[in-house]
């Protein structure tokens, strides 16, 4: 990196990357310990993960200005893992997770991003935001009166207090106030320190306790493979909103590698597979932070609070935090995308709809995606399939029949293409002009072999003329119609 880009990216807004990188390490802490929380982990697990993460992307990421750290979408994933197999297997499961993010930055898969349509996302952030308002069910069934109404208090103030002032965030706010609240009151509800142990120090490298054998693998391979494309498609996604919010572009593919080298050393230090934040990244642009600076400033900064003032931490109220997790479930989630379902083009809102039904009925983002990815290509295929339009002209001796070919022809318009012809036709000679038409496959120079063999096989002398430069590749390396031969291959 010259100079010019250390400049631009750490020193060229200090104040605001400062300003911002506190704000977000403050808003950081009860989402960590929440985010744990629903992992099934001790809240140290989260937070040191939540430092790790954003130190180490403040370097290596690709997208300045951008907050990675322990997320509710990696949480929701590592559930299971940690229920059957204990921490170990989640920090073993990590480590691999970053291994597979590198791969997948020298692989050069962030560019892929670009196939992802705006229904997948919007259906990924919905549904991440409904499975993580699921996540806080449990702490809000079966408890006192009590406890609804602290939630319902934490909520009133953090969507109350902007309107005073954006100085402080709101979740920090109904933190302090509920947790002042609680102690002065003397209630007897559930705490942070009746959840697990805090950090009293600063983290120290560790090897995972798990047996180096293929077993573990066979354990940990399926979680971090989907930990892994989970944590990608956040990031990219994420990515892509902060290069809008910004105006500036970013490296995604630098960022695939950057993650994975922040999960590796993550899971060394005993912290959980964690990724980008579209909610904290938005809070950090917003609060004024622009470059690498505000995210190193984040992660050291939480750091600095939680272990020298733990002990504060482990009084803080689990509805305070409840209250803060709906609000973080609440933010991101497209209401507009709902109310208008009907004036969307229908492909887009069943692919939208498809991703947040699968994703939630499964528990799993990366199904959701790829089913609403799938969805995706399969709706544009008939969509450009649907353009192919052949015409029909005879000549003034009715001894020429002229077909005129226009749009693209690939696999899902190859046999509207055939059935366009008519074969029966006694006629001397066929000239098809695809002039205005792509062949883009193999499908559609195998639709074009058995067009002309068919009007061969019936006696016509046939001519293919207009094919632009990429065709004629196609069809010169691929067609058989020209070739000795052919017509008996066909009848056979």
């Amino acid at each position: 990196m010259s100079i010019s880009n250390l400049r631009r990216h750490w020193l060229s807004n200090v104040r605001g990357d400062l300003l911002a990188g506190l704000v977000v390490a403050l808003a950081l802490i009860p989402e960590a310990i929440a985010f744990s929380i629903i992992a099934g982990v001790d809240p140290k697990v989260g937070l040191y993960a939540s430092f790790s993460i954003a130190v180490i992307i403040a370097f290596a990421g690709g997208r300045p200005g951008m907050i990675s750290a322990a997320t509710g979408a990696m949480a929701l994933v590592m559930v299971l893992l940690v229920k059957e197999h204990g921490l170990q297997y989640l920090l073993a499961a990590t480590v691999l997770t970053g291994v597979l993010q590198i791969v997948a930055g020298l692989l050069r898969l962030g560019s892929l991003m670009r196939f992802v349509s705006r229904s997948v996302i919007t259906g990924f952030v919905n549904a991440l935001a409904i499975l993580i308002f699921m996540a806080q069910l449990p702490e809000l069934t079966n408890v006192s009166w009590v406890v609804y109404a602290m939630t319902a208090a934490g909520l009133a103030i953090i969507y109350g207090f902007p309107h005073l002032t954006r100085a402080v965030p709101s979740p920090l706010v109904t933190i302090v106030v509920l947790t002042g609240v609680s102690l002065a009151l003397g209630l007897d509800i559930r705490t942070v320190g009746d959840m697990g142990q805090l950090p009293d120090s600063l983290p120290v490298f560790l090897l995972p306790d798990v047996p180096l054998n293929w077993e573990t693998l066979r354990i940990i391979a399926p979680y971090s493979v989907t930990l892994a494309v989970v944590g990608l498609l956040e990031s990219m996604m994420t990515a892509s909103i902060v290069d809008e919010l910004t105006d500036t572009p970013s490296n995604k593919n630098r960022e695939c590698m950057g993650q994975g080298v922040a999960n590796i050393a993550t899971g060394f230090i005993g912290g959980m597979a964690g990724c980008a934040m579209i909610g904290q990244s938005v809070i950090n642009v917003k609060s004024g932070g622009r470059g690498r600076l505000s995210t190193l400033v984040a992660g050291l900064f939480l750091l600095i609070l939680v272990v020298f003032l733990g002990n504060w931490v482990a009084k803080i109220p689990m509805a305070a935090l409840v209250a803060g997790v709906m609000m973080v479930s609440i933010g991101p989630f497209n209401w507009d995308s709902v109310r208008k379902l009907r004036e969307h083009p229908p492909s887009s809102s069943i692919v939208m709809v498809a991703t947040v039904v699968v994703t939630v009925s499964t528990h799993d983002l990366a199904n959701g995606v790829f089913v609403g990815v799938l969805l995706s290509g399969i709706f544009f295929a008939h969509k450009v399939g649907r353009v192919l339009r052949v015409d029909r002209s005879l000549s003034e001796d009715g001894r020429t029949r002229a077909y005129g070919v226009v749009g693209q022809v690939f696999f899902a318009s190859a046999e509207t293409l055939i059935g366009a012809f008519d074969f029966k036709e006694v006629i001397d000679r066929v000239v098809i002009d695809v002039g205005r038409a792509h062949f883009w496959d193999i499908t559609a120079v195998s639709a074009l072999d058995k067009v002309v063999l068919k009007f061969k096989r019936e006696g016509a002398q046939v001519e293919v003329i207009g094919l632009n430069e990429a065709s004629a590749t196609m069809v010169d390396r691929f067609a058989v119609h020209d070739k000795p031969g052919a017509v008996e291959q066909l009848m056979h």
